[in-house]
C-alpha cells in the first residue's frame, strides 16, 4: 500500500507536533498555509542502500531441507525452518529467488547429494543454491546447512553451517533466521543480514480518549513474535533502541507530563532516568551508546538537548522559537543531528553539528516531520506532506533524501497517511506506519525496500511509531 490522503481533506498534524499541540500548547506556532511546492531539489536518481554491496541481484535457488527423520514433530519445525528461511532471503532484497516451480526434483540433505548442474541449467537457472538438513538428533533439533555455487563445478562450496537447538518452533525460526543472515553476509558485499534484528513500536488499544493506552512493543523484524515491552497503563511514545540493544528509551505520560523513560532489557525492568520540567519527547541515541539528544521544554520552548545516557550534564544545543524536536544522530559518524523545528512557522527538516552549531535546512515547503539517517550517513528518510494546507491534493508521504545534496525521492504514494519511517541496520530496508483513512486506532507499521519497492505489513492495527534495532 502506497501512502498520501485523499484531495478533500483537511490536514491534521502528525506526531511529534501533534502531539506538542496538545500538551504544549503549540497550535499558533504552525499555521495552516498551502506553502509553494519545493522547488529548488530535484529527483534525480540517489543511493537509497538497497543494493549495497551488491552489484545486481543474485540468481539463488532456496531448496526445502530433507529430513533427518520421520517424525511429526520434526515435519512441523522443518516446515516452519523451510518458510521461514524461504522469507528471509526473498526479502533480503539482494536475490532474484528461484520459483519453487521451477526446482529441480529431489531433496539434497548434503554435499554428496548435490546436482549442482540441475540447478544451474534451465528452468532454475541459480547462480547459487542453499540446501541442507534439518532433525532431531537426541534431545536437540540439529540442522546442517550448505550454500553452493552453482557454476563452480570444482570448488563449489561456499558455506557450511550446522546449528544445534531445542526443538521448539521458535528455535527452529532463529535457526532459520541466523542461516538466512549468513548466507546474505557472503554474498551481500560483508554487509550483515537483518534477519536476526527488532522492530519496537507503539501499541494503541483501549477505545479511544479518553481510555485510549499506548504501550511500547517489541517483534522480529518480519512481524513474527509481537509481545509487550512495557505495561504502564499510559501514553508511551518514541521507543529507541540503544546501540547495543541493552535499553530502550522512549517518552512516557505520567504525573510531571511527558519524561524520557529508561527500560533495561538485560534486567526486565525500568531504570532510574531523572525527571525534569516541561514536556520531554523523542529521544534518540548517539551511535557509541553514551548520549541521548531529546526534545524538551523545560524553558518554555521546545529545545533539543543533549544528557549521558544516563540522563545526566544535560545541555541544550539549540535556542530557536517554533519549537525543535525530534532528533537523530548521523549513525556513522555521530557528528551531525537530524531535527524538525518549525523556526518557519511550518516544521521543516534541518541539521546540525552535534554541538548545536552549523544549522541547515534541509526541506523548503510543506510539512516535514520524522527524520530518520540511513546507516551509511548519507540519506534521510523522512515524513513530508509537499502541499500541505486546507483541500490541498497529495498527503502525507515517506521520501528519502541525499544529505549532500539534497536531492529526494518519494518512495510512498496515494495510500493515507504515513509517517515514522526507521532504517533497518543493513541500511537496504524501511519500516513506517500508514493509516489509510489518517485515523490513528486504524494505522499499520510497514516495510519495504529503501527504493520503496516490496512493500508488505508487519502488524494489524492500532501499531505506529517503529524504531529498528542497530543490529
Amino acid at each position: 500500500m502506497d501512502c498520501s490522503t485523499s484531495k478533500s481533506r483537511q490536514p491534521s498534524r502528525p506526531y511529534p507536533f501533534r502531539i506538542l499541540a496538545m500538551v504544549v500548547s503549540l497550535a499558533a506556532a504552525f499555521v495552516l498555509l498551502a506553502l509553494p511546492v519545493l522547488h529548488a531539489l530535484g529527483q534525480d536518481n540517489i543511493f537509497t542502500g538497497t543494493s549495497t554491496g551488491a552489484a545486481a541481484t543474485i540468481r539463488l535457488a532456496v531448496a526445502d531441507f530433507k529430513p533427518l527423520a520421520a517424525d511429526p514433530q520434526t515435519a512441523a519445525l522443518k516446515t516452519t525452518f523451510d518458510t521461514t528461511l524461504y522469507a528471509d532471503l526473498a526479502s533480503a532484497g539482494i536475490f532474484d529467488i528461484v520459483s519453487k516451480s521451477l526446482m529441480p526434483p529431489g531433496t539434497p540433505g548434503a554435499p554428496s547429494e548435490m546436482q549442482l548442474q540441475s540447478y544451474s541449467n534451465a528452468p532454475a537457472s541459480a547462480s547459487f543454491v542453499a540446501f541442507g538438513s534439518l532433525g532431531m538428533v537426541g534431545s536437540k533439533l540439529i540442522a546442517n546447512g550448505f550454500l553452493f555455487d552453482a557454476k563452480n563445478l570444482q570448488y563449489p562450496q561456499v558455506l557450511a553451517k550446522q546449528y544445534s537447538e531445542d526443538p521448539t518452533e521458535d528455535s527452529a525460526r532463529q535457526i532459520a533466521h541466523r542461516f538466512a543472515d549468513e548466507i546474505i553476509l557472503r554474498l551481500g558485499g560483508g554487509t550483515p543480514g537483518i534477519a536476526e534484528s527488532k522492530i519496537y513500536y507503539v501499541k494503541i488499544s483501549g477505545g479511544g480518549t479518553p481510555n485510549v493506552t499506548k504501550e511500547i512493543w517489541e517483534m522480529d523484524y518480519d512481524g513474527a513474535n509481537q509481545h509487550a515491552i512495557t505495561h504502564l497503563g499510559t501514553i508511551s511514545l518514541s521507543p529507541r533502541i540503544s546501540p547495543d540493544s541493552s535499553r530502550l528509551a522512549f517518552s512516557s505520560l505520567g504525573r510531571n507530563g511527558f519524561q524520557i523513560r529508561m527500560y533495561s532489557l538485560l534486567l526486565g525492568r525500568a531504570v532510574n532516568f531523572p525527571e525534569v520540567g516541561g514536556t520531554n519527547i523523542s529521544p534518540a541515541w548517539s551511535p557509541d551508546g553514551r548520549e541521548i539528544a531529546y526534545s524538551s521544554s523545560r524553558t518554555d520552548t521546545p529545545e533539543i538537548w543533549i544528557s549521558d545516557a544516563s540522563g545526566n550534564l544535560a545541555r541544550r544545543i539549540t535556542s530557536f522559537r517554533g519549537g525543535n524536536v525530534s532528533p537523530t544522530y548521523n549513525p556513522k559518524t555521530g557528528a551531525q543531528i537530524a531535527f524538525v523545528s518549525g523556526r518557519t512557522s511550518v516544521p521543516q527538516i534541518y541539521i546540525m553539528n552535534s554541538d548545536g552549531s552549523a544549522v541547515q535546512q534541509m526541506t523548503d515547503g510543506g510539512y516535514a516531520t520524522s527524520p530518520s539517517w540511513s546507516p551509511n550517513g548519507q540519506v534521510i528518510a523522512f515524513a513530508w506532506d509537499r502541499k500541505y494546507g486546507p483541500g490541498a491534493p497529495g498527503g502525507q508521504d515517506i521520501y528519502v533524501m541525499e544529505a549532500a545534496t539534497k536531492k529526494w525521492i518519494q518512495l510512498t504514494h496515494d495510500g493515507g497517511r504515513c509517517d515514522f519511517p526507521s532504517w533497518s541496520p543493513d541500511g537496504r530496508h524501511i519500516v513506517y506506519a500508514n493509516s489509510a483513512d489518517g485515523r490513528e486506532a486504524h494505522t499499520r507499521i510497514w516495510t519495504m525496500l529503501a527504493d520503496g519497492s516490496q512493500r508488505r505489513p508487519l502488524t494489524g492495527p492500532g501499531a505506529d511509531m517503529p524504531n529498528w534495532s542497530w543490529k
